[in-house]
């Protein structure tokens, strides 16, 4: 039976700590860091860090604007506009059909797919190919105002 205060590792499961700069044999002197030059100290820079010439996210340009407050609007399709029965739809209608995660956030209509029937569509966005469908089909859009940002 084994005690806790006799319990040890089985062996060569351990070995001794390599102790370096303690006179001339396999790691003295240099304590196997090489002669000179920035690498023999105790602390490096990080990996990013080029040699002190511009960094390279430095040297690349920048071009155009991204907002910082960027509207980001809920995606749906026609075709999937095409599968809910009511004649008006909303995002409230939306939601409840499952088709969006939030009836607060601003929804967008895309043109992918085909619509038949003239509905009544209420919305944040609408993309140019959505809207000439919906107008051929009978329908009529109404552009909802995008809720703001509020801090």
């Amino acid at each position: 039976m084994q005690i806790l205060s006799n319990l040890k590792p089985p062996k060569g499961a351990t070995h001794r700590k390599k102790r370096v700069g303690r006179g001339y044999g396999t790691h003295g002197k240099t304590s196997g860091r090489g002669h000179k030059g920035q690498g023999q100290r105790g602390t490096l820079p990080p990996p990013y860090f080029e040699g002190g010439q511009t960094p390279f996210i430095r040297r690349i340009p920048k071009r155009g604007f991204r907002s910082k407050f960027p509207t980001v609007y809920q995606v749906i399709n026609l075709k999937d506009l095409a599968k809910i029965q009511s004649d008006v739809i909303d995002p409230q209608i939306l939601w409840e059909s499952g088709l969006i995660d939030s009836r607060f956030k601003p929804v967008k209509i895309l043109g992918d797919g085909e619509i038949s029937k003239p509905i009544t569509l209420k919305v944040h966005a609408i993309s140019g190919s959505a809207r000439k469908k919906i107008e051929k089909a009978g329908g009529k859009i109404e552009i909802l105002e995008t809720p703001k940002i509020s801090k």
